[in-house]
């Protein structure tokens, strides 16, 4: 099977990793890149003003290696986004995706994410600035509602009214933000999901693109997900979880890595970024997941978090101690097998 070389290309179905703010770094970019060659990346949201003002290559800069990636873009100013948008594209990114659906305070007091579902006209205004910018795909990530906009109506008017500026992708997070009341870790667990109305939406307009996101961990229920929709977007799970994305590559029927062929692939690149000045513990929080569920997972997490790990060698040994751990697991069940087959 083909696989995904940029998102023009891409084969459905859509499988991405959500923009999450301090988790999806280059760093952990790339690092999930190893498990699955498929899988669409996201970048964390980046505010037009950070871009403008604070530094681009600072919040534009990637790997070559996380493609197709996408930039998630936070704002509400149409020409500002249509700025960064055009930068983006030059920057080499696949795609850009405006944010209407991070339920923070503080995006909302400078009028983005969440709050923008309230102003479908302004949404739309921006989105068409934003394609009349480039020629690469501009998406929209939202909410299926926020306080008192909580109908599946209100929810269906808001995608009509941005579809009108040709936009035909739209991610959507199955869970209303309550934006008064709160706080956005409670808005990620608290509001119920509610996937059948994003089932709805694509059944009332099957020539959109749609894919959804919320509470997704695990390849069944991504599969059950794909009978519906156009797309999974996986969250948290791909973060703690990171092993998931190689399980979904079944979906293209590709072979799963070895976890120690992966960190093969990292410490390299673990090696140039310490030779930048990045510290140790900048990059090994992003892999701390990579052995979840297994064997000697909570040494590996332990010899890896809070500074433990200072040198290469430290990220070596953890690594040999967790396949010694699971080595002696394996010989465990063998030698134990009818006892443990008839307990």
């Amino acid at each position: 099977m083909t696989i995904i070389k940029n998102i023009e290309n891409t084969q459905s179905p859509r499988i991405s990793v959500a923009p999450m703010m301090d988790w999806t770094t280059r760093d952990y970019r790339f690092f999930a890149r190893l498990f699955n060659p498929n899988i669409i990346m996201y970048t964390e949201m980046v505010t037009t003003g950070a871009i403008l003002f604070g530094g681009a290559a600072r919040h534009l800069d990637y790997n070559n290696e996380e493609h197709p990636i996408v930039l998630q873009l936070g704002g509400s100013n149409p020409k500002d986004l249509a700025t960064c948008t055009k930068m983006a594209q030059d920057w080499g990114y696949d795609e850009v995706n405006l944010n209407v659906g991070c339920p923070s305070d503080r995006v909302q007091n400078n009028k983005i994410g969440a709050c923008l579902m309230a102003e479908p006209d302004l949404v739309a205004e921006c989105i068409a600035e934003m394609r009349n910018a480039v020629d690469i795909p501009v998406t929209v990530k939202h909410r299926i509602g926020i306080d008192d906009m909580q109908s599946y109506e209100e929810m269906l008017h808001f995608v009509d009214t941005v579809a009108k500026t040709g936009c035909d992708n739209f991610i959507v997070h199955a869970r209303i933000a309550l934006l008064q009341g709160l706080s956005p870790k409670e808005n990620r667990d608290v509001p119920p999901l509610r996937y059948e109305d994003v089932y709805h939406l694509k059944q009332d307009r099957p020539n959109l693109l749609i894919e959804i996101n919320g509470g997704i961990k695990t390849l069944a229920e991504t599969q059950e997900h794909l009978k519906h929709v156009d797309g999974v977007m996986i969250g948290r799970e791909a973060y703690h979880n990171p092993y998931l994305l190689a399980e979904l590559g079944q979906l293209w029927n590709l072979e799963a890595p070895d976890r120690f062929e992966i960190m093969a692939q990292m410490m390299p690149y673990i090696a140039k970024r310490m030779e930048e000045g990045a510290p140790l513990s900048i990059i090994t929080r992003h892999i701390l997941g990579l052995f979840q569920n297994l064997p000697g997972a909570r040494k590996w997490r332990q010899a890896l978090s809070g500074g433990n790990a200072k040198t290469l060698k430290d990220v070596e040994t953890a690594l040999i101690n967790i396949q010694e751990a699971m080595q002696r697991t394996e010989e465990y069940i063998k030698e134990n097998q009818s006892s443990l087959a008839s307990s």
